[in-house]
């Protein structure tokens, strides 16, 4: 999984497209948030890995939960399906 880039000669820092191994947690919509955020995630991964798991889910379960990925950008219920839907998503079957 890939961290945050180094600002060290600052070269070839951004990749284009979305960053499937980005670090990532799964999260209740209802946690809370707050200062703790990131101690309430209930499973981490890379971020293709826990769309895969979400895509498992139960249709009407799935938007009780929600993605945390590196970079502090949250994916809803709605944006994860649209992701798992792309050409270039890892765990397309």
């Amino acid at each position: 999984m890939t961290d945050h880039p180094s600002t060290y000669n600052a070269e070839d820092t951004y990749r284009e497209g979305i960053q499937w191994d980005d670090r990532a947690s799964l999260h209740r919509v209802d946690d809370g948030g707050g200062l703790l955020d990131q101690g309430k995630g209930l499973r981490d991964g890379t971020f293709a890995d826990l769309v895969k798991h979400m895509m498992l889910l139960p249709e009407d379960e799935r938007s009780k939960y929600y993605i945390d990925k590196a970079g502090d950008r949250k994916f809803q219920a709605k944006e994860v399906t649209a992701l798992a839907q792309l050409d270039d998503y890892p765990h397309k079957a």
